[in-house]
């Protein structure tokens, strides 16, 4: 796989919360067609793949721990989590579209620092959402008290 791109941000330090407010651009590689982003600014949101290309590879392994390290919280395996240490440094964030202008989608709150190589960026579709109820341990809510602030 080769980025299509790479964010363009004022964040330069990896951080498991407050993202809030961080506003970023991707900007598309000089190999992607001038119009690869024509008609995403009819969407409200888009999914961002990217490569969490700064996470140490030591710490990019398939095992169990507690989230964020905590341990009062349930052991769990890394696909039970969202943490930044996945076996293929892959990470995933839906965000709301701010902009569109040329090669330059202009996103908020996505949890990628400065530099982050861009895999793939898809509209959000309602449609390709969750479908029935959704449900989450009570430890979720805890974990995620700060991330958006």
């Amino acid at each position: 796989m080769q980025p299509i791109g790479y964010v363009k941000n004022d964040i330069e330090q990896i951080a498991d919360d407050q993202w809030k407010g961080t506003i970023s651009n991707i900007i598309l590689s000089k190999e992607m067609h001038p119009q690869a982003l024509q008609g995403l600014d009819e969407f409200s949101h888009a999914m961002i793949l990217f490569y969490m290309d700064q996470v140490a590879d030591e710490k990019a392994v398939s095992k169990y721990r507690h989230p964020r390290n905590n341990s009062s919280l349930p052991l769990l395996g890394t696909f039970a989590q969202r943490n930044k240490s996945r076996p293929n440094k892959i990470g995933l964030s839906t965000v709301k579209i701010h902009a569109v202008e040329g090669q330059c989608l202009q996103v908020l709150e996505l949890d990628a620092v400065n530099g982050t190589p861009i895999l793939d960026i898809k509209p959000y579709m309602a449609a390709f959402g969750a479908r029935g109820p959704v449900f989450e341990p009570e430890w979720v809510e805890q974990i995620m008290s700060k991330y958006w602030e």
